[in-house]
């Protein structure tokens, strides 16, 4: 007996021991962070006579997370740390009149890792910039044609001598896994409304209809365009029909062609630019110029008017609309939001920033509630970022005032349902049988693992077409237009933002700060501070998440129940569980 409580004492100590240790690790781990975050934040110093460095190799969103791991790259399952727009714009005002800045360098503008019409906004920012009479430089090994479109906003566009102009059109590319499902044995049932409404033709057929590739082929001429206006505009001796013709004919085949069509000023070494720098700052030719990120810039950074007790918000909505989870737009965590901003007095106008392909269709409709209640109240404006489509453009329509960039993808006002029948799957490649016992016949309308019936495809069809039916009546309301024009603006065909303005989806051209000029003339207000919503979540509740997600991964088993799941075009249909949806056609990336 006293071995037995000797040792069990020796484990309970032992126990105490490794845990009280792992407790130390872990908060030394968490104060590390926190202190390299506290002490990132507190070190900058801009220096006399600096120049502002903006590169488009990182991700862009709209408002960046404040998630100290993504310091740390993969272990916030991020390869890379994203560049909030916010911040940007913010930047790039402010350098605007810091005596400090003397100039912007656009520096390794090599590819866009985000939309158009964020480069769209990047752009106007930069053009406003150069009013001051400051310099914008631009330098890169390498122009894509995104990159390319912004860089014309320079005094001075200059490229690697070794380096490339890429200028050949815009395409968007569609994958279809029809074959890769017949393949596994998997059904998608399709319910739909609009001949446009292609975000299902992915897994239907193997290839573009002919209603998604007219429209495909409208918008990115569209956005391609605007994109030879604006680089003609710039740089007056290249017209959009040389732009045209050297994309066509492939003139670009090396850095010294883009220098002789007029596209590059000219064509330096890396050192020769940080010696122009020098100059350009007034300091010595061989010193090294003072440039600072808008990472480290942004940390310096004060807002404006803290003191003002009248407030305009902008409420980031940005992700997939979902009916639950983390990640995304969900809609009745929006909502929530919303609400309580309606019901504070202190707010005086709302900016919704939307940057969605839509998602759930009820959840659309929870935020889109939500938005008419607070318009009756105080104004809301809409600006959309690179996307704003489907459900997007559902949460945005009954604001007072809706404003996107040229380059916007927006509309798809349509809907749709799918549901997965795996029967072939589970009997054929795994040996799986279903039976089932139930009271009624249709108890188990949905199932994965038989195909629907007449009687449900009806039952489903209806519900579409409901769906359909207060979706263009939402439209029709907050734009001011006719059931039937909506209708035939709708059918699931997705708008650049050029064309979305001449059909009525849309008011004017402009950003997030032209939005929220807009807010504050809506509000008639003259002293105000803004603030940004959902209030971000602090640091250690961020830690402590990141540590809950990796347990989760590390523990995850697989079983037969979510086998499909590693799938991602399966799991995405799994996740909408037949639902309906208000969602844009498939992953729209133009380049």
């Amino acid at each position: 007996m006293g071995n037995f409580i000797k040792n069990m004492f020796a484990a309970t100590l032992g126990t105490l021991i490794a845990g009280s240790l792992l407790l130390v690790f872990f908060l030394t781990v968490v104060g590390a962070i926190v202190g390299a975050v506290a002490m990132s934040e507190s070190s900058v110093t801009v220096e006399k006579s600096s120049v502002l460095a903006l590169s488009l190799s990182r991700p862009i969103v709209d408002r960046a997370s404040n998630d100290p791991f993504s310091m740390l790259g993969s272990m916030s399952g991020q390869s890379e740390l994203a560049l909030g727009l916010n911040d940007i714009l913010r930047s790039v005002e402010n350098a605007k009149s810091d005596e400090k800045i003397k100039g912007i360098l656009l520096l390794d503008m090599g590819y866009a890792n985000t939309g158009a019409a964020t480069v769209e906004e990047i752009r106007n920012a930069l053009l406003d910039f150069r009013q001051t009479g400051k310099f914008i430089i631009s330098y890169s090994d390498y122009y894509g044609q995104m990159p390319y479109y912004l860089a014309t906003v320079a005094d001075k566009v200059y490229m690697n001598p070794e380096g490339l102009l890429d200028l050949h059109g815009l395409g968007a590319s569609v994958m279809f896994f029809k074959g890769a499902l017949d393949k596994l044995g998997v059904e998608a049932q399709i319910i739909r409304h609009g001949k446009f409404k292609s975000a299902v033709e992915p897994f239907m057929y193997e290839k573009m209809s002919d209603e998604n590739r007219a429209q495909v082929k409208t918008y990115t001429g569209s956005i391609w365009l605007h994109m030879l206006k604006g680089i003609s505009q710039q740089r007056p001796n290249v017209t959009p029909e040389k732009l045209n013709a050297i994309a066509n004919n492939l003139l670009l085949r090396d850095a010294e062609a883009a220098v002789s069509l007029g596209l590059v000023d000219e064509l330096k070494q890396r050192d020769e630019l940080l010696s122009e720098l020098a100059l350009l700052t007034q300091m010595d030719e061989s010193a090294k110029p003072n440039l600072v990120s808008v990472d480290d810039y942004r940390t310096t950074l004060t807002p404006k008017n803290i003191t003002a007790k009248s407030k305009v918000a902008i409420v980031y909505a940005e992700g997939d609309i979902l009916d639950n989870g983390k990640d995304g737009i969900v809609g009745k965590t929006l909502a929530a939001e919303l609400r309580d901003v309606r019901r504070d007095s202190s707010i005086k106008a709302v900016v919704l920033r939307v940057n969605s392909p839509g998602g759930s269709a009820l959840a659309s409709e929870l935020i889109w509630r939500e938005v008419n209640l607070m318009k009756q109240t105080k104004p809301v404006v809409v600006s959309m970022g690179n996307v704003a489509a489907s459900g997007g453009y559902y949460v945005a329509c009954p604001a007072n005032y809706v404003m996107a960039n040229p380059s916007t993808i927006t509309g798809s006002i349509g809907v749709f349902g799918v549901l997965l029948n795996a029967k072939k799957f589970f009997n054929s490649k795994l040996g799986i049988t279903v039976d089932v016992a139930a009271t009624n016949d249709h108890a188990d309308m949905g199932s994965i693992h038989r195909a629907l019936t007449a009687p449900e495809e009806n039952f489903l069809q209806h519900h579409v077409e409901k769906v359909y039916s207060t979706f263009v009546g939402h439209v029709a309301e907050g734009r001011g237009m006719k059931f039937s024009e909506v209708d035939n603006i709708g059918q699931g065909r997705v708008w650049s933002g050029v064309d979305a303005k001449k059909n009525g989806l849309i008011d004017e051209f402009g950003g997030l700060n032209a939005a929220v000029e807009k807010a504050v003339l809506l509000a008639n207000l003259e002293q105000y501070r803004v603030v940004e919503l959902p209030k971000q979540k602090e640091t250690f509740e961020l830690i402590m998440e990141g540590f809950s997600q990796a347990k989760t991964k590390l523990t995850q088993k697989i079983s037969a129940d979510n086998i499909l799941e590693s799938y991602e075009p399966v799991n995405k249909l799994l996740r909408m569980n037949g639902k309906a949806q208000a969602r844009l056609p498939y992953e729209v990336e133009v380049k």
